[in-house]
């Protein structure tokens, strides 16, 4: 130690502080003349006639090296002058159950304002649905994807695929230290951390613009396009880390059943499409993953032009070139879409099929289901319509209708077959068990994004559902607002998560 540094003395704790360094030191005699004082006051019993007689021995290297314990751990209870003092120089936290008047106080945990940064309303919209999907928020939030531990693997990784990695064109997209997982974790504590300033995803939309390269630009993109190149970003990852050399079965197996990543255990089902020949009745099946379902909006029917007459110039944005009225501004339901998707389809003269029956190809009749039921549930509602023989594109302003609580039972595949077939069974069901019972059918909607305006000018935002109230995200402004403003969105995007998982994640922690 150099010379001129004073020295205190922790008399309670036995420690050694340097007032000039501001840091606490270490000298082994100070250390060792406080263990042989402990062990003389120990042994001896504090009796000044038996130390003056006895002189104690030195204690040996191992004690002298031995960690010991400082202070003794004693709970602490305030006594009544203690409890005054805490009421009188503190105020108690927020506890954030979301019935306040608007005050960033009375929000509910974890919700937090995105900056725009520049035309990036698209990917907060998206973003802050994700930021609050029960299944996605426990698994980041329990640190599940742990950054340091990614990033030291890539690094691992890179050192035995950097050859590889020199002829690959896309440099960007195959960097093994962009992960968008840990940019979500990044967020996720960000968000969480209590503050309430808008905070800026300005890394995240780095990593996005290098894996998404051809959508890398500050203008505006598609919120269900970012949606999927995020979750494709995400498990593309996740494969490349679990993926054995040259092991295609294993390639196929994680794609199918869902465990392959975060992404893909909150989102992916399964879709059934059963073909039939209509000569034969021999039907083919088949079985493709989702993280979504894209609907069609219902064609317009005779009571929907009653609300459409009297909401069209709000509906429609005053915007009727090029487009019909009934099918632009009329009515729609969440149901009716999801019977359009799940009802059986004639295909065209140019769709036949081969029928391995016949051995020809022949007209068939075409009906999706859903095999399997996702932890959480999105519908993509396509209102940007391209026509490649008008050249032109438009957007479409219909409303649709959706309840905050579904049931997705009647569009089950075993529900389809069993009011096809009724009970009987047939071998094309498939040897596997059915799948669409392994959740519940049940579900609670609790993001909706919208988008507003036109199509080539349009503003997206979310209304998220926390602690059954419902809160406006604009970018940086959130604001709480009733169902009837939900209701009358014009809903993009619907995230719907299993009802079992909502109302525990609704539940409100207590705290002491």
């Amino acid at each position: 130690m150099p010379p001129g540094h004073e020295i205190a003395v922790d008399v309670d704790r036995a420690e050694l502080f340097c007032c000039v360094c501001h840091d606490q030191i270490y000298d082994r005699d100070f250390d060792a003349s406080v263990v042989l004082a402990q062990i003389e006051a120990s042994t001896l019993g504090g009796s000044s006639a038996m130390m003056m007689r006895v002189a104690p021995q030195p204690p040996p290297p191992e004690i002298l090296l031995r960690k010991r314990r400082r202070v003794d751990y004693r709970p602490w209870i305030p006594d009544p002058k203690d409890r005054m003092l805490m009421m009188r120089s503190s105020s108690p936290l927020p506890k954030g159950d979301g019935n306040g008047d608007g005050d960033s106080s009375s929000l509910p945990w974890g919700l937090r304002g995105l900056n725009n940064l520049g035309n990036t309303c698209f990917m907060n919209s998206v973003l802050q649905a994700l930021l609050h999907t029960p299944p996605l928020r426990n698994y980041f939030l329990s640190d599940r994807h742990n950054s340091y531990s990614c990033q030291q693997k890539n690094s691992n990784s890179n050192i035995s695929n950097n050859a590889n990695a020199l002829h690959n064109v896309n440099t960007n997209r195959n960097n093994p230290r962009l992960c968008l997982a840990c940019d979500m974790d990044s967020m996720f504590s960000a968000v969480f951390s209590g503050d309430r300033t808008p905070y800026s995803p300005a890394k995240f939309l780095y990593s996005w613009w290098q894996y998404a390269a051809n959508l890398a630009s500050y203008e505006q993109q598609d919120a269900h396009e970012f949606f999927i190149s995020m979750l494709d970003g995400i498990h593309e990852k996740a494969e490349k880390v679990q993926r054995k050399p040259q092991n295609q079965a294993y390639l196929v197996g994680s794609t199918g059943n869902g465990d392959c990543c975060i992404a893909h255990r909150v989102f992916s089902g399964i879709l059934r499409s059963d073909v039939t020949c209509t000569a034969c009745g021999f039907t083919s099946t088949t079985y493709d993953p989702c993280v979504d379902i894209s609907l069609d909006l219902e064609p317009n029917q005779g009571g929907s032009t009653k609300i459409a007459s009297t909401k069209s110039q709000h509906a429609c944005n005053g915007d009727t070139e090029s487009m019909s009225f009934s099918r632009n501004c009329g009515k729609s339901t969440l149901m009716g879409c999801l019977d359009r998707f799940t009802r059986p389809e004639r295909l065209g003269s140019d769709q036949k099929f081969f029928c391995q029956q016949c051995q020809v190809r022949q007209e068939s009749l075409k009906q999706m289901s859903i095999r399997k039921l996702p932890l959480v549930s999105c519908f993509h509602i396509k209102r940007f319509e391209h026509s490649s023989t008008q050249k032109m594109s438009r957007k479409v302003d219909r409303y649709l209708q959706f309840p905050f609580s579904l049931d997705m039972s009647p569009y089950l595949s075993s529900s389809i077959l069993r009011s096809r077939f009724g009970n009987r069974i047939f071998a094309f069901d498939g040897d596997e068990p059915d799948a669409s019972t392994e959740f519940s059918s049940e579900f609670e909607l609790f993001a909706v994004v919208t988008h507003t305006g036109k199509l080539d000018a349009g503003h997206y935002l979310t209304y998220l559902r926390l602690n059954n109230q419902w809160y406006k995200c604009d970018d940086a402004w959130i604001t709480q607002v009733s169902e009837n403003i939900v209701r009358a969105a014009q809903g993009y995007m619907l995230f719907y998560v299993q009802k079992l998982l909502y109302y525990r994640a609704s539940e409100k922690l207590v705290t002491s």
